[in-house]
């Protein structure tokens, strides 16, 4: 067996990386795609690889020919790689292609060593690896039967949205058996090139092929393997983070964006699994041609559809892109110092000059405390506002309605500012009616500030919205005139606009997330190596008590395509193992729980 490579292409993509260089000598990780894809073929002894050079071909034998390959190497040359396409850099080698079996790859992928085990450990003579199709992907797209066998080539024009379900995306790696290249690529190469000429792609000849009665050739669909092609700079910084030895900071320094790695299990973004239901998604679809070609309302409108939604006054509320956008606001407006518990949401001491932060830490191992731990702490310190995130982030402490109002009225006598972060309150035991948003508590309560953010709680955080509340104009004027007037997109208001038909369902949502939270709890705690913290929020605190690191066991369950929260970084924690871990439906719960028992 052998290998054939096509790295003759001038990447134009990826503008000044291939400036004086073929694409595959782009660097993934301090690594090139072309010394990767080398070695991985170096490991299983063919007898030769054959390179198709082209574009700064003589610059990248010299590079080859330094590196340490046991296996023969021969270089064919395209002379025309900047007026044809791959099809005649194949054309070029195809004489080697009717003298053995052979393993055809594109120099400008990436993937691990078990996509070329899977192809050649499978026995049937010819195949494409596939993948399913994801929202990444460009190319050709395919379609399957129930044997494997490529139906269909779909070209650009037959593209449609609605069958994606049922598309394969192929990873341009081939097994090309000698037979199937003498009897059927090679003849249908030949032809193909002197009708239509060489600026086109190889797929275009196995399209031909697969209208045969017997075409000979079958698709090999991978399952969990890690690949990648890189076209442009955002693939290259993506192919980065898939493949980086430490795979966690890359991906978590992100902040989002996921659906990129769709392979991944989130458990560190805190979103409600059970709500937004399927109808009200079909409203937002049926209206998204409407809705992305005009231009959202301004402030004064969406203050009008959140007070509407949480039956408060539209004058008492400013809507945020996220409340992060609030939260930016209120911190670095404020004047004075803040008390905080720690360890926190970090974006709120973030946007405070350290000084002006005084913390309370909780001395037991829970990171419990009361309004009277609160009261206490504060009681001498020089402060002039009060942060309480209720239920807490990461520890999901929560403290109840009257404790809440007790700390209301002592801020108001002690002339502090209060500030009261609502993002997980829907989760709590006693749900919705557990939050302080209502008109006469924020009237009777002037200093009272309330934020929250619509991402966690109503699974939509895609959209970015959150909530400022509170009775005092000057907060509300200047909180007005720190975001821009379209602060928020036509989706987010549409959101807005259409939420009160699904109120009922959202409670009802509420209730079977808390379900879930005791199921997952109870599932948790059969873990010998962790303690589970209570919690009324949407994650569980836990520490990890053996066994691993916190950062060890976040690497671990990387591996099994799961991503939790390594809170061991946090100064509050003085070193000790504790992990944060999102709660998610009952089928993705099972899945993380399975592969804690098997770690």
């Amino acid at each position: 067996m052998q290998a054939i490579i096509l790295a003759a292409g001038m990447g134009k993509r990826l503008k000044e990386l291939t400036r004086d260089n073929t694409k595959c000598m782009i660097k993934v990780n301090g690594v090139t795609l072309i010394e990767r894809m080398l070695q991985q073929i170096d490991t299983h002894h063919l007898e030769r690889i054959i390179i198709v050079v082209g574009y700064e071909g003589e610059k990248l034998k010299e590079y080859i020919n330094t590196l340490s390959i046991a296996t023969p190497i021969v270089f064919v040359e395209n002379p025309y790689f900047d007026q044809t396409n791959n099809i005649y850099s194949l054309y070029l080698a195809k004489d080697y292609l009717t003298e053995k079996d052979t393993l055809l790859f594109e120099s400008d992928l990436i993937f691990e060593d078990a996509v070329i085990d899977r192809l050649i450990e499978n026995p049937y003579p010819s195949l494409a690896l596939v993948a399913k199709f994801e929202s990444w992907m460009d190319g050709t797209v395919v379609t399957l039967d129930e044997n494997n066998n490529i139906k269909r080539f779909i070209s650009p024009k037959q593209f449609s949205f609605e069958e994606i379900p049922g598309y394969y995306k192929t990873v341009n790696i081939y097994k090309f058996s000698k037979k199937f290249s003498s009897s059927h690529y090679v003849p249908f190469l030949e032809a193909y090139c002197k009708a239509l000429g060489n600026n086109e792609y190889y797929e275009q000849v196995l399209r031909v092929i697969t209208l045969l009665e017997k075409p000979e050739l079958k698709a090999l669909p991978l399952h969990h393997e890690l690949w990648y092609e890189i076209d442009d700079i955002q693939d290259l910084d993506i192919a980065e983070s898939i493949f980086a030895e430490d795979t966690i900071t890359p991906i978590a320094s992100r902040y989002g964006g996921y659906w990129r790695y769709p392979h991944i299990l989130d458990y560190c973004y805190l979103v409600n699994p059970y709500f937004p239901n399927s109808r009200l998604l079909a409203e937002i679809k049926a209206n998204f041609e409407r809705l992305i070609s005009q231009y959202p309302s301004g402030v004064r409108v969406n203050s009008l559809l959140a007070g509407k939604n949480f039956n408060i006054k539209p004058e008492y509320v400013v809507v945020g892109n996220g409340a992060a956008e609030l939260i930016k606001s209120i911190m670095e407006n404020m004047e004075g110092k803040i008390g905080i518990t720690l360890p926190t949401f970090e974006e709120y001491p973030n946007r405070r000059d350290k000084t002006t932060v005084v913390s309370f830490i909780p001395s037991n191992p829970d990171f419990s405390y009361t309004a009277q731990d609160l009261k206490t702490h504060f009681a001498d310190k020089d402060i002039s506002a009060l942060l309480l995130i209720n239920p807490d982030n990461p520890s999901g402490n929560f403290i109840g309605f009257n404790e809440v109002l007790d700390l209301c009225e002592w801020t108001q006598k002690k002339g502090i500012r209060f500030i009261l972060d609502e993002s997980f309150v829907d989760f709590t035991d006693e749900s919705v009616h557990n939050t302080l948003l209502r008109n006469d508590i924020l009237e009777k309560y002037n200093h009272l500030i309330i934020l929250k953010s619509i991402s966690k709680s109503y699974g939509v955080p895609g959209l970015r919205l959150g909530i400022l509340a509170t009775s005092d104009p000057l907060v509300i004027g200047r909180t007005k005139q720190d975001i821009a007037i379209w602060n928020i997109n036509s989706f987010a208001e549409f959101y807005m606009q259409i939420y009160g038909k699904y109120e009922t369902d959202y409670q009802k949502a509420c209730l079977r997330f808390i379900e879930e939270r005791d199921y997952l709890k109870k599932q948790l705690e059969a873990i010998p190596w962790l303690r589970v913290i209570p919690s009324q929020a949407n994650y569980f605190l836990c520490e990890i008590t053996s066994k691993y690191t916190a950062t060890e066991l976040t690497q671990a369950l990387l591996k099994h395509n799961i991503l939790i929260k390594d809170c061991s970084r946090k100064a509050a924690f003085k070193g000790r193992n504790y992990i944060r871990i999102a709660i998610r439906d009952t089928a993705d719960n099972n899945q993380l729980v399975q592969t804690l028992k098997q770690l």
